[in-house]
């Protein structure tokens, strides 16, 4: 249950239309944060908004112009902006390549188990990656949240508070072969968290990261019920985490309760092996 003690405050939170993000607005909604809810989508960004009694500001991280606008707009009209989630995201391409990429991953796990190194095959994940799918990923992750961080920052410091809470992953934490670009664009948000938090942290603001591990959401549809089952067999907990129990951990990073935290990394991973 809500407790109110966010009431007062005004948060922005990226890819806010549905999955982990439409999961934080709600939380923090529920102890009374007034909620700006960012998505591409706008039909998306109207319905959590209804739920949560927010408004909307509909556009895409990777304008850098657009989301400058976006908080001068919300300063502008709501007095501050004290909370800034950078949650916005794509997930890999699953399509027939990365189909036989698993194959072939399964195939090489079995043989390493019988000692068999030498048959071992070349997964291919580098190699096949083209420049458009690294620079999308690159973008929208890592760019979407230094322009996030940047935005928040130029009214934040002359306000001397604030919290930012940048979305990570534990793949950017213990990477596996296959989704580079998207680990690498995980572990460069945990140096940019750290990064920013050094600078600023004299002023009253406190920025962190969370890495979830393996969530439920709508990112993970297009998986195949054979790769869900691999992924499930590497958590400890012997399942994906819900979106509702990682918006408990940004509540946490939003609100008072963590006002010593800030250039710190939060994970949350339901025992991923890797």
């Amino acid at each position: 249950m809500g407790t109110g003690a966010l009431s007062g405050t005004v948060a922005l939170i990226t890819g806010a239309g549905s999955g982990l993000g439409a999961a934080f607005a709600r939380r923090l909604a529920a102890d009374g944060a007034r909620i700006v809810v960012n998505d591409l989508v706008t039909e998306a960004a109207e319905l959590t908004a209804k739920e949560v009694e927010g408004t909307t500001a509909v556009f895409d991280v990777c304008d850098s112009a657009a989301f400058d606008a976006a908080i001068d707009d919300t300063v502008q009209r709501f007095g501050s902006i004290d909370i800034v989630i950078n949650n916005a995201g794509i997930a890999p391409a699953v399509d027939e390549g990365s189909q036989q990429r698993f194959d072939t991953a399964i195939a090489n796990a079995m043989l390493r188990m019988e000692g068999r190194i030498g048959e071992m095959q070349p997964l291919g994940a580098i190699t096949s990656l083209s420049d458009a799918d690294w620079d999308r990923m690159i973008r929208v992750h890592l760019y979407g949240t230094f322009y996030g961080v940047r935005a928040a920052l130029r009214h934040m410091q002359v306000q001397r508070s604030g919290v930012i809470v940048n979305v990570s992953s534990i793949l950017g934490q213990m990477p596996s072969g296959g989704p580079v670009h998207y680990s690498t664009a995980k572990a460069a948000i945990i140096a940019l968290t750290k990064n920013a938090a050094a600078e600023t942290s004299h002023l009253g603001i406190r920025i962190n990261a969370v890495c979830p591990g393996y969530i439920d959401t709508p990112l993970l549809e297009p998986i195949t019920d054979t790769m869900r089952a691999l992924v499930v067999n590497q958590l400890g907990m012997g399942r994906m985490g819900t979106a509702a129990e990682l918006a408990e951990l940004v509540r946490f990073l939003a609100g008072p309760e963590s006002s010593y935290a800030t250039g710190d990394v939060f994970t949350m991973s339901g025992g991923y092996t890797g």
